[in-house]
């Protein structure tokens, strides 16, 4: 086994959902083959605009020749393990290139920085993930929150990202991490304003109201990602679960008419009835966790 990096762009030509499965032409096979069953990083190329550079991190559970296109294989990604980056972490900063790995003899750029999948080193891994992934706790959950959450509190210790631990990778999987995380892009993702109400409540520790909400359950197999995600507030989080609410694929804001007092709660949506809506449209909820909620959740 060993790490590896896997680019990809999201207007790529291949049949890539980083999160459930990257495809790749049988040339890069003996690359990735080595990579089942640990770690791999994606990276967006340089050359992409606003390019977020090394911004995931993912398992593979194993490699198959694509079905639907001969001479093409996917490596599958174990469900729940693709995380995203809180932060991206350029290709090259002030230091030189992160990859370090790339380096021929002389100090220069190899020939190996444009093969879409290629090994990476452990302490390359590490160096990237201790970028992607800070170990501050800044918007951790608020600590009054139900006891479901309170694992999340701000007197929970910080990942120890130490440069030479080999088996750090197995931080990756711990739900705390990734709670910590989804919470903190979410956020970023819709300026920590509630989705639903529209209010962007801070209070006096500069801590937001809202919470990240998965549209599709983790515990029902739902990925850590932005696009499966909705800030809201506490009252629209409870009501979201419980199938109170939900969201059209054209971002109406649908409300059950089970609720026993729909004036109450129509008067608590904001103006246009419809979600606000990230700051980035990559970032948009996508219409498959939208209609698994409509479908499995909303009590029509």
């Amino acid at each position: 086994m060993g790490y590896g990096v896997f680019m990809h762009r999201a207007d790529s030509i291949y049949d890539d959902h980083p999160a459930e499965r990257y495809q790749f032409p049988s040339s890069y096979l003996t690359r990735a083959e080595p990579c089942v069953g640990d770690w791999v990083i994606y990276l967006e190329p340089v050359k992409v605009r606003l390019s977020r550079g090394y911004f995931a991190v993912a398992r593979v559970q194993r490699i198959i020749p694509d079905p639907n296109a001969p001479g093409m294989y996917l490596a599958l990604i174990e469900p729940g393990s693709y995380l995203p980056f809180v932060n991206g972490v350029p290709f090259s900063g002030p230091g030189g290139v992160v990859e370090r790995g790339l380096l021929n003899e002389k100090g220069g750029l190899s020939g190996r920085a444009q093969a879409a999948v290629r090994p990476l080193s452990w302490q390359d891994f590490n160096r990237i993930i201790a970028l992607g992934l800070p170990d501050d706790a800044a918007d951790l959950p608020r600590v009054d929150l139900p006891a479901r959450r309170m694992e999340l509190a701000e007197t929970q210790a910080p990942f120890d990202f130490d440069e030479g631990a080999r088996d750090r990778a197995t931080v990756l999987v711990s739900r705390v991490l990734r709670d910590r995380v989804f919470r903190r892009i979410v956020l970023s993702a819709y300026d920590s304003r509630c989705a639903i109400t529209g209010l962007k409540l801070i209070n006096g520790g500069g801590r937001a109201e809202v919470e990240a909400a998965h549209i599709w359950p983790v515990e029902k197999n739902g990925p850590d990602i932005v696009n499966n995600g909705l800030a809201l507030s506490g009252t629209a989080h409870w009501m979201f679960d419980r199938g109170l609410i939900s969201v059209a694929d054209n971002h109406d804001i649908l409300v059950s008419s089970r609720i026993n007092d729909p004036d109450s709660v129509h008067a608590m949506l904001n103006r246009t009835g419809r979600i606000i809506p990230p700051l980035l449209q990559r970032d948009y909820p996508h219409p498959r966790f939208l209609k698994w909620h409509r479908e499995n959740c909303f009590k029509v």
